[in-house]
């Protein structure tokens, strides 16, 4: 049985199982990423559920874990030097999932700069965009009166909703094969329905994006991992 007492975020989220991956998450569109990479891949992994709360994603455990205080995060305890490794950002932990079991990241080196190339999109433009879009839309920006933060964030979504529609027109997936840049996209195209916010940046005018990210949930393993670790304890 691996020892995991070298990381103090096991303190507050003790490990059942320390031989298996350690995810510390929430079901967020960010926080589903792993949890729908784990179950596409099978690898083994007991989940933890750590709320947005400051008494969770800021405590001196978790802290430890991820320095920047938001989830996801990972233990391994079967890292690639042959010692446990721990991880934070999600975008870099898809990378290492992928590349840990060869699987998700493309055959050959031009498949992988292709997936990858999708994968920042999402991490640098869908991401950061529809989160401020949220902030000013439904949560504490909405009662900011001046309309310029909404307006640039809805045109921003517009935007970048069009880029997804025209690159997904004649395949089913963003980088021409299924891989973790869908794992990354397809949840935070998805937020826009969480924000009340499809009518304003015409989702339903996508219809390519909208028919992925419905095929994207059909799958057994998004739609189990959409809920892990489930929101209520």
């Amino acid at each position: 049985m691996v020892d995991l007492s070298q990381f103090p975020i096991t303190a507050k989220w003790p490990a059942t199982n320390p031989d298996v991956i350690q995810l510390y998450s929430f079901p967020t569109a960010n926080g589903v990423k792993v949890s729908i990479a784990l179950e596409e891949l099978q690898l083994p992994y007991e989940a933890h559920r750590v709320t947005l709360s400051d008494s969770d994603v800021k405590s001196t455990e978790f802290l430890s874990l991820n320095p920047n205080n938001k989830i996801p995060a990972i233990i391994d305890p079967n890292g690639p030097d042959g010692a446990p490794i721990g991880l934070f950002e999600s975008g870099a932990i898809l990378i290492y999932l992928a590349e840990k079991t060869g699987e998700l990241i493309g055959a050959t080196a031009s498949d992988k700069a292709r997936i990858i190339q999708w994968l920042m999109f999402q991490m640098g433009g869908v991401g950061p965009m529809f989160g401020q879009l949220g902030f000013f839309y439904k949560f504490a920006g909405s009662d900011i009166e001046d309309p310029r933060p909404r307006e640039r964030y809805i045109n921003e979504a517009k935007r970048l909703l069009s880029v997804v529609d025209n690159a997904l027109d004649g395949q089913d997936w963003i980088a021409g094969e299924f891989s973790i840049a869908d794992i990354a996209l397809a949840p935070w195209l998805n937020s826009l329905g969480f924000y009340g916010a499809e009518e304003v940046t015409g989702w339903g005018d996508h219809k390519s994006a909208v028919a992925y990210v419905e095929r994207f949930w059909n799958r057994p393993a998004a739609a189990k991992g959409r809920n892990i670790p489930p929101r209520e304890g």
